[in-house]
């Protein structure tokens, strides 16, 4: 039975695409008899069998060697192109991640968008980010990988702009869409300059080729610099992270998802290109730097936010910008551990909040407080959320940035103090929105906050179960080092930056301290406030560049193509009307017009003959 699960595990997508697609006749209302919740029980069953599929197939997988299946696409002039899929521990292991995530996310959100006319269409799309996610991580091959995050763009801009008829959502949906296009562009121009260079765009063949390529240098760096534009759009990293912060008008169940699994699809390209981006320093050096910049800089503004959703994000921003260090510096292990733990953690705090946001007339941190009373299980669920997102031991995340810092240690020890520092700064950053929401007394938007129904509960308590416990799954597949084998210094400041910045925090906003804080400089707080002032270096660079582009395309198309066409117009019109009235009926007018015309197409016709006979009669002359 274990093998037939694990040779027909290449399937589990399509068990999300046929609840997608069994779902669509509930969302423009043609089944409405039953109402729109079908659709999402129906998402529901088959979530749960693709879950359960990868479940258990993925003992099968573990201690065995990946095996790759090949599914022919097309063969035309040399080109064999062919959807490879990649079987393995760590590729099943990834779509139990991905189902499990979605089916809490689908569980939560019967509470949470239990009155909301868009049911239908909202469970098409979980089905379709489901399906595509799961793809992903069997797909062994760069272009359908490609392909399926276009799907996946596209995706995200359906699924934020759901509530279509509120404009800050079609502008969040238009914005992340077109700014995540901008990173695929770039993508798709490293995807197709990398075929001339080796030949395949098989992931394994890729690593055997990097192995002993000898390429242009600065061939493979404008190669690598554009295959790595798509990851950092994917993963919202500077400076084209604006697009999760935007995305956050969506429903928080779709959030869910997003902030855990979604923006780790480029991580996971990104981990399976590492030893094409090896072969250029340019390109590793260049992804540490962004991974240093996006992981301080989002830390920073994380702190600033008064939104409850986007202090969430930036975090998000922050933890993918390690995940880029982490394959800058050549340590897929690390960055693996990273996103897995990330995941659970993520979601768990999307879910924390968003049951706050669910019954909260506001948004804003500094107008709650005083709900632990009233809110018990989301706010311990928000409190395991942040102990499993920071180097906290014995759970993931500490795992998971100690061997990333481990690494670093004696090559790079300055990228060891950017993990210390964004450590501490997320750790100051979640602790002071729990403190805002959770702690000091009711204010008057959260006097009346009742904790959320079992639909809501239900799968914040399954995932903070999953959360504490695992350290102990990785522990049973080896995953975790033993005590004897830690780097002891690294452990230690690890563990104290975390308490430092949880300490800080706590004593600022559930202590005494006037509020709201204030920097001894303006412009720091409010560069810090304003994000890097990014969204007006957008609107002043690209944005203004688009805005004239457009005027200037609208001025050629109107007075120029426009003015050609009606030129054309008038002279047919002038001509009708001039062939109108010189029309007499008589047979001897026509045919005098049509010698006179032939006539004239003759002399045209034979008029390089005649005008040189008449040049040289001229010449003759004098």
């Amino acid at each position: 039975m274990a093998q037939f699960l694990l040779e027909t595990v290449w399937l589990v997508p399509l068990y999300a695409l046929i609840g997608g697609l069994l779902a669509v006749p509930w969302s423009p209302g043609i089944i409405r008899r039953t109402g729109p919740r079908p659709a999402g029980y129906v998402n529901l069953i088959m979530t749960f069998l693709a879950f359960v599929h990868s479940a258990l197939a993925f003992p099968a997988t573990w201690n065995q060697p990946a095996y790759q299946v090949f599914i022919p696409w097309l063969s035309t002039a040399g080109l064999n192109l062919s959807i490879d899929l990649e079987i393995s521990s760590i590729s099943v292991g990834a779509m139990i991640v991905v189902c499990g995530l979605n089916l809490l996310a689908q569980i939560y959100a019967i509470g949470y968008m239990e009155m909301d006319w868009g049911w239908g269409r909202f469970y098409s799309l979980l089905g379709m980010f489901e399906a595509g996610l799961c793809a992903l991580a069997l797909c062994n091959n760069l272009f359908f990988s490609y392909v399926i995050l276009e799907i996946l763009t596209l995706g995200t801009y359906l699924l934020v702009g759901l509530w279509f008829i509120q404009p800050l959502v079609v502008t969040g949906a238009r914005d992340a869409f077109l700014t995540k296009r901008v990173g695929d562009l770039f993508l798709l121009m490293g995807v197709l300059g990398l075929w001339p260079l080796s030949g395949t765009w098989n992931y394994t063949e890729l690593a055997e080729w990097a192995a002993s390529a000898n390429v242009n240098p600065t061939l493979i760096t404008l190669v690598g610099l554009a295959l790595i534009a798509g990851p950092m759009g994917k993963c919202a990293q500077f400076p084209l992270h604006l697009w999760l912060d935007e995305a956050m008008e969506g429903p928080v169940p779709s959030t869910i998802l997003r902030n855990s699994v979604v923006v780790a699809s480029g991580a996971w390209v990104l981990i399976k290109l590492q030893p094409v981006f090896s072969l250029s320093p340019i390109v590793s050096s260049a992804m540490v730097g962004i991974g240093a910049i996006t992981a301080v800089g989002a830390s920073l503004i994380a702190i600033a936010q008064v939104d409850v959703k986007r202090c969430l994000s930036y975090s998000v921003s922050a933890y993918l910008g390690l995940v880029f260090i982490a394959v800058g510096t050549q340590q897929d292990e690390a960055a693996l551990l990273l996103v897995l733990t990330h995941a659970f953690s993520a979601a768990l705090l999307v879910m924390s909040t968003g049951a706050v946001v669910w019954n909260s007339i506001t948004q804003n941190v500094t107008l709650l407080g005083g709900l632990w009373s009233r809110r018990p299980v989301s706010g311990l669920a928000y409190i395991v959320g942040i102990l499993g997102l920071i180097g906290f031991p014995p759970l993931g995340s500490f795992w998971a940035l100690l061997k990333l810092a481990d690494g670093l240690w004696t090559t790079k020890p300055w990228l060891v103090a950017v993990v210390i520092a964004v450590n501490a700064l997320t750790a100051f950053s979640l602790t002071r929105e729990f403190s805002l929401i959770f702690g000091g007394k009711p204010k008057q938007m959260s006097e009346r906050s009742p904790e959320v129904g079992w639909q809501m509960v239900l799968p914040m308590m399954i995932l903070m179960s999953f959360t504490l416990h695992l350290p102990l799954i990785l522990q049973s597949l080896s995953l975790l080092p033993s005590w004897a084998e830690l780097n002891k210094d690294v452990a230690l400041l690890l563990i104290w930056s975390s308490i430092f910045g949880c300490s800080i925090s706590a004593v600022i906003y559930l202590g005494n301290v006037p509020k709201p804080i204030r920097l001894p400089w303006k412009g720091l707080q409010d560069l810090i406030a304003y994000d890097f002032y990014t969204p007006k270096f957008y609107r002043m660079s690209i944005v203004l560049s688009v805005d004239l582009i457009s005027k200037l395309a609208d001025i050629v198309d109107r007075f120029v193509v426009d003015g050609i066409v009606n030129l054309v117009g008038l002279a047919s019109i002038g001509g009708g009307e001039s062939l109108k009235y010189s029309t007499s009926g008589q047979t001897q007018f026509y045919a005098f017009t049509v010698l006179l015309g032939v006539g004239v197409l003759g002399i045209f016709v034979t008029w390089p003959y005649w005008g040189n006979q008449f040049l040289d009669m001229m010449l003759l002359s004098r």
